[in-house]
């Protein structure tokens, strides 16, 4: 039987660096843990904030920890539309061509002109995992997820290798509600 991974549904939040940090939340602000995350190093963390965009607003947003060296927020498909924002899908990181919005925190307001995505689906994996899986960093994959009622193949899935990472793929809650995901939900890859 081939080796399995937990999917991961990665609701819309932010990545702030110590600037945008400081404008919203005021200066010498840090970013309080609230739940430590699968991947090793991440949090989300007790602060919130709302993005606006030119159609509506989004309260009370979870903030990913630590901070970046951009600001980076992702949403799903449904949130860009919601906002009135184009949100392209793209790896993480991957800021170019990408679509712009307000952020409000309790001390602050900033536009950025660019960090907003759909973050691509991706799995996660040590050089090991990938070893284990015959897979290698950038290839793309498709994956078969089993759920209850509504398994599916995602295809599309990038492959991203790093020591500093756990064994687990992240889609968007518009997937992971497609798929009829839950928190047990296992994912296979079917072709590589």
């Amino acid at each position: 039987m081939p080796k399995s991974f937990l999917i991961e549904s990665s609701a819309r939040h932010v990545h702030l660096t110590k600037e945008a940090l400081n404008i919203l939340f005021g200066d010498g602000a840090t970013l309080t843990p609230k739940k430590y995350l699968s991947q090793p190093g991440q949090f989300a963390c007790e602060q919130r904030i709302n993005i606006v965009g030119p159609k509506s607003t989004i309260m009370n947003v979870s903030i990913l920890g630590p901070e970046r060296n951009s600001v980076q927020i992702e949403i799903s498909a449904t949130d860009a539309r919601k906002l009135g924002i184009n949100a392209p899908i793209k790896e993480s990181g991957d800021l170019d061509e990408s679509g712009g919005c307000k952020l409000v925190g309790p001390n602050g307001e900033i536009d950025i002109s660019k960090g907003v995505i759909v973050a691509k689906r991706h799995l996660h994996a040590t050089p090991e995992d990938a070893k284990n899986l015959g897979v290698k960093n950038g290839n793309i994959v498709w994956v078969r997820v089993n759920s209850v009622e509504r398994n599916i193949i995602f295809g599309d899935v990038v492959v991203r290798v790093s020591s500093n990472y756990s064994l687990s793929m992240h889609i968007d809650t518009d997937e992971a509600n497609a798929a009829n995901c839950d928190l047990n939900t296992r994912g296979y890859i079917v072709n590589i």
